[in-house]
C-alpha cells in the first residue's frame, strides 16, 4: 500500500492548498466579472450559462465518481479482511485431521502466522516495517505449507489431502488479493481532473458572484472550505489505514481468531 510517510501532514497540506487556491480563484473570478460588468453591462453574462451549467455538471459528476469509487474500495477492503479471517479459521479447523504431533507444530506456526498478518496492516505507514512483516508471512505460508504437505503424506488419505491443502492454498491466495486491493486506487490522472475542474468552478462561481454590489465572505469561504473538504474525505477513505476514516476496528476478528487458536 503506496502512501506519504506522514498521511495526515499530506492530507491537511492537500485541504489548505485546495482552499487556498479556490478561495484565490473565486476572488479572481470576482474582480474579472466585475471589470467585464464595467465595459459591457448589459452582454457581461451572456451565454455563460451553458459553460457553467456543463463545467459545474462534470464537477459533480467527477466528485460523485471518485467518492462511490472510495467508497466501494473501502468496503471492499473491509469484505476481504472478513474473508480472510475466515480462510485462516476454516484451515486451522482443518488442522484435526492431522496426527497429533503435527497438529502442535502447525497451530503454533498459524498463531505465529496471525499475528504477523496483523502486522503488516498495523505497522502502516511505515512502509518499510510493513514490506519487513509480509516477508514473515510469506516465509510462515511456505513452513506451513510444507509441514502440511508432510502430515498429509504420513496420513496418506486423499479426501484429507484436498481438505487441508485446499483450505491452506485459499488462505494463502487471500493475502495476494488484500495486497493488490490495498494498492487500488484511481489513475493520478483523475485527481488532476478533479483539480483543474474544481478550479475552473471557482473561477466561474466567483464571476457569477461579480453581479452583487458586496462581496460576501460566507459564500465564498463555504464554497472554498466544502470543496477542500470534499476532495479531503475522498483521499482520506482512499487510504483507510492512516487517515481519520478508519478500517482497523475490523482486525479485531483477526485477533479474536488468533485468540481462539488453543
Amino acid at each position: 500500500m503506496e502512501i506519504p510517510f506522514n498521511f495526515t501532514f499530506v492530507a491537511v497540506l492537500v485541504f489548505a492548498f485546495i482552499f487556498a487556491s479556490t478561495f484565490i480563484l473565486l476572488e479572481a473570478g470576482r474582480r474579472l466579472g466585475v471589470r467585464r460588468r464595467a465595459l459591457d453591462p448589459e452582454g457581461a453574462a451572456a451565454g455563460l450559462g451553458a459553460v457553467e451549467g456543463a463545467v459545474f455538471g462534470l464537477l459533480g459528476l467527477l466528485l460523485a465518481f471518485t467518492f462511490s469509487g472510495a467508497a466501494s474500495r473501502f468496503d471492499a477492503r473491509r469484505q476481504l479482511i472478513v474473508e480472510e479471517t475466515n480462510a485462516i479459521g476454516t484451515a486451522y479447523l482443518r488442522l484435526d485431521l492431522l496426527p497429533p504431533d503435527d497438529q502442535l507444530k502447525l497451530r503454533d506456526d498459524f498463531r505465529t502466522y496471525v499475528t504477523t498478518r496483523l502486522s503488516v496492516y498495523r505497522k502502516l505507514p511505515d512502509l518499510e516495517a510493513s514490506k519487513a512483516e509480509m516477508s514473515k508471512a510469506t516465509a510462515l505460508q511456505g513452513q506451513i505449507w510444507t509441514r502440511a504437505v508432510a502430515a498429509c503424506k504420513a496420513v496418506n488419505s486423499p479426501a484429507v489431502t484436498s481438505l487441508v491443502l485446499s483450505s491452506l492454498n485459499e488462505m494463502i491466495d487471500i493475502t495476494t488479493t488484500r495486497t493488490v486491493a490495498s494498492r487500488t486506487h484511481p489513475p493520478v490522472i483523475v485527481f488532476a481532473m478533479l483539480f483543474v475542474l474544481l478550479l475552473a468552478s471557482s473561477l466561474l462561481a466567483g464571476h457569477g458572484a461579480s453581479a452583487g454590489k458586496t462581496l460576501s465572505w460566507l459564500h465564498m469561504i463555504g464554497f472554498a472550505f466544502i470543496m477542500a473538504f470534499a476532495v479531503y474525505v475522498i483521499i482520506d477513505i482512499e487510504f483507510p489505514r492512516v487517515g481519520l476514516v478508519r478500517i482497523d476496528y475490523v482486525d479485531q476478528i483477526l485477533v479474536d481468531l488468533r485468540d481462539s487458536m488453543r
